[in-house]
């Protein structure tokens, strides 16, 4: 990360490249759209009344990719940082929630070995909480809340009001609630539960992470 002392300018970079962080980004960014554009090539994107499979995350890479090339553009127009050294920490993580989200959603069988399917409802938060794990400043308290608060959101948005095909919760919990509920009442109650617990664990932890604050005056008044 640069670091510019008080009256200079950022370093001005030969060539047409103002920005080799920009343009990296850009084209990882334009890359990524390319690959989700074509990876759901075959599916239905239906309509707003009835959204298809492909609806969202075609219209996440359209977004992804104007954004690569909105990158692409600053890159050389306006002076920007220069590629840093990177480590495979955060590749690690992020990758890693993806396989994990993978396995886990609708369940995985290799042979003998097999991971049941535990919905959105596990796989979200585990997600969630092993990328977050990407930065060094990660905190396990704050990724616990954002994986309970987030998870419902994306329950209740993408198993009820949208109706897709996505697995929410494992079968094998519909036997906890009574026999007469729906799979509708069935998620909205796990939603329910899940933002209940992300709202204990801020208040049961929220004292613990709390710093003193420093209330020192460094003016040099009196």
């Amino acid at each position: 990360m640069s670091v510019l002392h008080e009256g200079s300018e950022p370093p001005r970079h030969r060539g047409p490249v103002r920005a080799p962080q920009s343009l990296a980004g850009g084209l990882l960014l334009v890359a990524l759209a390319a690959l989700a554009l074509f990876l759901t090539r075959d599916l239905d994107q239906g309509t707003l009344n009835s959204m298809g499979p492909a609806m969202l995350p075609r219209w996440l890479a359209v977004g992804v990719g104007l954004s690569g090339l909105a990158l692409l553009a600053a890159a050389f127009l306006k002076d920007g940082d220069l590629l840093e050294r990177w480590s495979l920490r955060g590749p690690v993580f992020v990758i890693g929630a993806i396989v994990a989200f993978a396995l886990t959603i609708r369940g995985y069988s290799f042979g003998a070995f097999a991971i049941p399917g535990l919905g959105l409802l596990v796989a979200g938060p585990l997600a969630i909480i092993l990328g977050g794990f990407a930065t060094p400043e990660a905190r396990l308290r704050e990724l616990v809340i954002l994986g309970l608060s987030l998870t419902p959101f994306c329950m209740v948005l993408f198993g009820d009001l949208l109706n897709l095909p996505i697995p929410v919760f494992p079968q094998a919990l519909t036997s906890l609630f009574p026999a007469d509920w729906s799979q509708k009442a069935v998620l909205r109650a796990c939603a329910a539960l899940m933002t209940a617990g992300a709202i204990v664990v801020y208040l049961a932890t929220r004292n613990r992470h709390s710093g003193p604050v420093d209330v020192a005056d460094h003016s040099g008044r009196i």
